[in-house]
């Protein structure tokens, strides 16, 4: 299983990018997928999560300027990223609770995507 996260970039304060990270691979279910995100010297933290059945939870610095998605056949999620601010500069990472066929669900992280909000 493998988690293929993109969308990353520079963009200046004010403006938006869309993140997409997409499992492939010999999969059951996925359940919960989310972003998270690691700043310079600080810990990875929750952005956002997304449960299978899209019911959605942002951590408060995002709520009102971030919108994640998932497309269920596509196996993919979405983070949908406007209004940004310097302070969102960070790697984002996908994460996804990925069940394999008589396995127990396990959790797999993506590559990571840098984000670079310029004031």
């Amino acid at each position: 299983v493998q988690l293929q996260a993109s969308g990353g970039g520079l963009v200046q304060a004010g403006g938006s990018l869309r993140l997409s990270c997409a499992a492939s691979g010999s999969m059951f279910s996925i359940n919960a997928m989310g972003w998270y995100r690691q700043g310079p010297g600080k810990q990875r933290d929750l952005v956002a999560s997304i449960t299978r059945g899209s019911n959605t939870n942002y951590a408060d610095s995002v709520k009102g300027r971030f919108t994640i998605s998932r497309d269920n056949a596509k196996n993919t999620v979405y983070l949908q990223m406007n209004s940004l601010k310097p302070e969102d500069t960070a790697v984002y990472y996908c994460k996804a609770e990925i069940q394999r066929l008589m396995r127990p669900g396990a959790d797999y992280w993506g590559q990571g995507t840098e984000v670079t909000v310029s004031s």
